[in-house]
């Protein structure tokens, strides 16, 4: 009889704390809006969590790589616009002055501001980007230009940017890709011969401006500044397509997020209805066993007799 009184208010104590221990991890849940709260109570979502978690802040990160590298490919897309304006001024007066009947003193007015071109040219070059780096600079940390006459161009070009798991792009090009016509490019990216396009509109204003001027001397002169032009826009074409791969990339990341955000929920996040109906139901049991143990205990041998 004694044992199976002590078995009886074991079993009841262990019942009901069970119940109470679980009313409790409801009411918090609920409270907390989180479900999941240490690895005991479901190992397999714990881990699962955490990968998530993990890829989550690697996608921040390359999030923040692709905005680095947007912004950057927006102003070489703008710097490289100017370019081509500056050529295309530059070709017009070079037209003008093939004209040959223009005097001296105009002659040399162009060639002035043919060399003012130039020295813009060499500006926009040498320009910053968002991260503060030469835009169109090379790894080497050079100016993207020689600003000491010699126009010597920044040749090999800067690492990509990550914007993914084994993926990035080159968000800038190198004045020598920009500014090089019928260069050969080498393994390394480098470019190899080929006419400088500074040296070449140099060149055209140094000799509009000489004494001994010969309109002959501008024969070649439309040619060489519309292959320059058609580089520059080769270069521009090529970070446009990068543009659209930054913009595609961004919005998969952004999906992605969505995608894993819903399972991150779904696997921590309280369901508060369920939960609610659950504690409910936890509760209602719990009563009803405190009740029933209630009951029980207080009977008697005589109430077993009777």
């Amino acid at each position: 009889m004694q044992i199976a009184t002590r078995l009886f208010y074991d079993r009841s104590t262990t019942a009901m704390n069970s119940l109470s221990a679980k009313a409790e991890a409801l009411q918090n849940q609920i409270s907390t809006g989180v479900k999941l709260t240490a690895p005991s109570s479901d190992s397999a979502a714990y881990q699962r969590l955490a990968g998530i978690k993990r890829d989550t802040a690697n996608d921040t990160v390359y999030a923040a790589n692709l905005g680095t590298a947007e912004s950057v490919l927006k102003q070489g897309d703008t710097s490289l616009s100017a370019i081509t304006d500056q050529l295309q001024s530059a070709t017009e007066l070079v037209t003008q002055a093939k004209t040959g009947t223009l005097n001296a003193a105009n002659r040399k007015a162009i060639g002035e501001q043919i060399a003012g071109i130039v020295a813009t040219l060499t500006n926009l070059a040498n320009a910053k980007d968002a991260r503060g780096q030469a835009l169109f600079g090379g790894s080497d940390g050079a100016p993207a230009v020689a600003t000491d006459g010699t126009y010597a161009l920044a040749a090999k070009p800067v690492s990509g940017i990550p914007i993914g798991d084994s993926q990035s792009v080159q968000a800038n090009e190198t004045a020598a890709r920009v500014f090089t016509v019928g260069g050969k490019t080498k393994p390394d990216g480098s470019i190899e011969g080929g006419t400088n396009t500074l040296a070449m509109l140099s060149a055209i204003a140094t000799a509009l401006q000489s004494d001994d001027f010969k309109t002959s001397s501008l024969d070649t002169s439309l040619a060489d500044i519309t292959a320059a032009s058609d580089q520059v826009s080769t270069v521009q074409a090529s970070l446009g397509a990068r543009a659209a791969r930054v913009d595609l990339e961004t919005s998969r990341l952004t999906d992605v997020a969505a995608d894993r955000e819903a399972t991150r929920s779904g696997l921590e996040d309280t369901d508060i209805t369920t939960t609610v109906v659950e504690l409910q139901k936890t509760m209602t049991i719990l009563s009803a066993t405190q009740a029933s143990f209630s009951k029980l205990s207080a009977l008697s041998l005589f109430d077993y007799l009777r």
